[in-house]
């Protein structure tokens, strides 16, 4: 079955080829093979050892009662063997009963007791050929019987197996662990990863975090360098794409298109204004995700904002991944005033799934105190500042709560801010009314804040990942 599931063009001896102690594995084999639920299977394993070996155990159980089930079948093909064996070997003793004879003859004459011993032997062989057809028939007839049964439990068995295989890959795709980086595991470390991210708090992600990861491959590929974006007025100049229609209409009529022509050389045609979208980070991505114990409060939706946050803090990562040039992006996972933990993804270097794992399943379950994050993503965008020059960082603050934050602090912050020229983004998962409205500490600390309620719709912040 491995090999089934992991050779390219897997190929299976003739059914009369076989020891007949073997047909019943060659039918389980040749069910599982010609079943379009092994084909899909095989869309997942074919080439890869891992996959192949845990798409065979998926079917475990599935395989024992195919052989409780075929059991007398295996039973009538066992006594078939040794039945045949038992004719074999009768036909031997017949030949060496003939040898014997031929032995002992004198001029032609074969002493009685030696042709008594043939003609012994050669009944005997009669009686062990007839035996095993007999058997033969039998086994035939079980195997047959068990024929329909087998087939719809390994046409079963490879529907689950596939879709299990489907949701691993599915399960690592969601975290952002690729092919190249499953087929360098060994087969513990596979297992162990895919029951850790399918358990627990990780296992609560998997599901958004496909979303999210989504949303934002959509936004990305949506994003064009140097797009107009909305109307918001008129103004003079030569962009012919943007040219209004009662310009245009001056080319239909000869005598005007000498004037049209003029205002063109001269910049001055009417020109839809237009207000797109810029994106302009250069500098690292931060993303500041409050792990207070509120965050793990589910909703309605049953989506707790722990789970949004993190699965939205992945998506980032992707943005920072696949922008040209790539930037870097560090996690700042906090809660309380001394409650911090700083997990980075450096642009130059592969992203580690013990990272991933780390960012998903560290929580402090503690207050909310905004100070102690920010400060420190304002250190990381400094740094990167003063040692590659790299300014116009993004900073994501993830929370649902408030906090109030000391005006000294706010200074620094705001000087900070004019030096570094970073952003600062503000998502209030479910967050109290009064922490969004104008005048707000959410307000004065963002250039750029909504609020979220609905948990189960990653698009209500896709304007973010299209300006990020």
């Amino acid at each position: 079955m491995w090999l089934a599931a992991y050779k390219a063009a897997p190929q299976v001896h003739e059914r009369d080829r076989m020891d007949p102690a073997h047909l019943v594995n060659h039918q389980v084999v040749t069910s599982l093979l010609g079943s379009p639920e092994w084909e899909e299977l095989r869309r997942e394993t074919v080439g890869d050892p891992v996959a192949a070996a845990m798409a065979v155990l998926a079917q475990a159980d599935a395989l024992r009662r195919i052989l409780e089930r075929t059991q007398d079948a295996q039973d009538a093909a066992d006594a078939q063997a040794k039945a045949e064996q038992e004719a074999a070997d009768t036909a031997a003793a017949v030949a060496a009963a003939l040898d014997r004879a031929a032995d002992a003859a004198d001029e032609g004459t074969v002493p009685v007791e030696a042709a008594d011993a043939v003609e012994q032997a050669i009944a005997a062989a009669e009686t062990a050929d007839q035996t095993a057809v007999d058997a033969a028939g039998s086994a035939e007839q079980a195997l047959a019987a068990a024929a329909p049964g087998v087939r719809a439990l390994a046409r079963a068995a490879a529907a689950d197996a596939a879709e299990q295989a489907r949701e691993e890959a599915a399960l690592m795709a969601a975290w952002g662990v690729g092919p190249g980086q499953l087929e360098r595991m060994d087969f513990d470390e596979r297992a162990a990863l895919a029951q850790r991210l399918r358990d627990g708090r990780l296992g609560e992600f998997a599901a958004l975090v496909g979303r999210f990861r989504q949303m934002a491959t959509a936004q990305r590929a949506r994003r064009v360098e140097h797009v107009p974006g909305e109307y918001v007025g008129i103004t003079l100049g030569d962009d012919l794409s943007r040219v209004i229609p009662s310009e245009i209409a001056q080319l239909g009529v000869p005598e005007l298109r000498a004037v049209f022509a003029a205002k063109y050389a001269e910049a001055g045609l009417m020109l839809y204004d237009t207000r797109g979208e810029e994106n302009t980070g250069q500098g690292a991505i931060v993303a500041c995700v409050d792990c207070s114990w509120s965050m793990t409060i589910r909703g309605r939706d049953g989506i707790s904002g722990e789970a949004w946050a993190k699965a939205a803090a992945l998506a980032l990562l992707d943005q920072a991944r696949n922008a040209n040039p790539r930037r870097d992006f560090v996690a700042v996972l906090f809660a309380s005033a001394n409650e911090l933990h700083v997990i980075r993804f450096p642009a130059g270097r592969p992203v580690a799934i013990t990272d991933l794992i780390d960012l998903g399943e560290h929580f402090f379950a503690g207050g909310t105190y905004f100070q102690t994050p920010l400060s420190t993503a304002v250190e990381i965008l400094e740094a990167e500042f003063n040692a590659d020059g790299k300014a116009k960082g993004d900073i994501v603050l993830i929370t649902d709560g408030e906090c109030e934050v000391d005006e000294n602090w706010m200074r620094a912050w705001n000087d900070a801010k004019a030096r570094l020229d970073f952003r600062t983004f503000g998502i209030a998962v479910r967050a109290p009314r009064s922490a969004t409205e104008p005048g707000g500490v959410l307000d004065a600390l963002c250039d750029n804040l909504r609020a979220v309620d609905d948990l189960t719709q990653p698009d209500d912040t896709a304007d973010l990942f299209r300006t990020i």
